[in-house]
């Protein structure tokens, strides 16, 4: 995925971006250890924040609004995040 400087951007840069985005913080203040209950994403930025990566990476999350915790995608932190979406990348 080319970024707009022309150089590769990897997955993992730009899922913290979009978690930066959605959290109102700098992509450096997302660091791959963070929890992201700890970066101030609440339920629906969480949500946006799904959709935004799906749309990002033309992926579909498996993810149950009703209750997280059944979900089959690690949303505990950065790193589950980006492991989840280099997953789902990896199966289409």
């Amino acid at each position: 995925m080319d970024g707009a400087l022309g150089f590769e951007v990897s997955v993992a840069d730009r899922v913290r971006a979009i978690i930066a985005e959605q959290a109102m913080l700098e992509p450096h203040d997302v660091t791959p250890g963070a929890a992201l209950s700890d970066l101030g994403l609440d339920s629906l930025m969480l949500v946006e924040t799904l959709f935004a990566l799906e749309e990002a990476f033309d992926i579909s999350v498996p993810f149950n609004a009703n209750d997280p915790a059944a979900g089959r995608f690690d949303l505990s932190t950065v790193r589950a995040v980006i492991a989840g979406v280099e997953g789902l990348i990896a199966a289409r």
